[in-house]
């Protein structure tokens, strides 16, 4: 039987076309935990899954009408600590132990060329941070203006955004990206959406927002080191109003098998305390 460590990876992958949904559900005892697949190119299908408990597992993927069946066997492992929590005043890891943040800012390092981002990771192995703040889409500002060699996806014939045809290259790098950063111990602090923005991304409509979390959240919610931060000064994204950041914010809570912790993250107005959020990300 195959062995996968508490809190680790366990990934399947297998042939299919985009058009075809993947889903699977993985049994524990008496728990079952609902999970998207999702695609990695044309001909790739991936299931992903973190689990939270030792022992054996057993999981069924439905996928185009066909059903794989499978099991595997968690391992504890000592070095592994688990996802981030709060207990209601401090964070602390899943297994218990204490985590005090320390983190730094690197919004746009995975959109920069290859001898940076390695640069980058190497600043960071001699560094004390154990939480990075980073975006998905690429970031217009000072010294970020160069051009990113791949987005999130891929352009519709009219230059729009296809959130359908997710770019398998960029995720790539984003999941690289993540695993070494979980290898330094360094938390992601994930920012899903910002107004720094000259390629449309903090113009998506409703449908499409979603769309793409539903995305980020098969492929990235299975490592146990990503948070969720919704918006990086939500108050300068004017295509959205509140009601879109709590419809947003309720998707994710909804979808995130795993629980991982939520917050938004303010230019001039701190968004009001809600039951999502669980964490404050103050800008002062």
């Amino acid at each position: 039987m195959k062995k996968i460590n508490k809190y680790g990876l366990f990934e399947l992958r297998f042939n299919a076309d985009m058009e075809t949904l993947t889903y699977a559900v993985f049994f524990h005892d008496d728990e079952s935990i609902p999970v998207k697949g999702f695609h990695d190119g044309a001909s790739d299908a991936i299931v992903r899954f973190m689990p939270m408990k030792a022992g054996d597992w057993t999981y069924e993927i439905t996928h185009g009408g066909e059903t794989i069946s499978g099991s595997f066997r968690c391992i504890e492992d000592s070095r592994l600590h688990g996802p981030v929590k709060t207990d209601g005043m401090h964070f602390q890891y899943a297994d218990g132990s204490r985590y005090l943040p320390f983190g730094t800012t690197c919004y746009a390092w995975t959109h920069q060329p290859a001898d940076l981002q390695e640069a980058t990771l190497d600043t960071l192995k001699e560094s004390p941070f154990n939480k990075i703040r980073m975006c998905v889409f690429p970031k217009h500002m000072c010294y970020n203006n160069n051009e990113p060699e791949y987005f999130p996806f891929l352009q519709a014939e009219d230059g729009s955004w296809d959130v359908h045809k997710p770019n398998a290259d960029y995720w790539r790098n984003l999941d690289c990206s993540t695993s070494q950063l979980a290898a330094l111990d360094i938390e992601v602090d994930l920012i899903l959406f910002h107004p720094y923005d000259r390629w449309g991304f903090s113009e998506l409509s409703a449908e499409d927002s979603l769309i793409y979390l539903d995305y980020c959240i098969a492929r990235l919610a299975a490592y146990y080191n990503v948070w969720w931060s919704l918006g990086n000064e939500y108050d300068l994204i004017f295509s959205k109003e509140m009601r879109d950041w709590e419809a947003l914010a309720t998707h994710i809570r909804k979808t995130d098998p795993y629980h991982h912790l939520l917050s938004i993250h303010h230019c001039l107005v701190p968004y009001p305390k809600v039951e999502w959020m669980s964490h404050c990300s103050i800008q002062g």
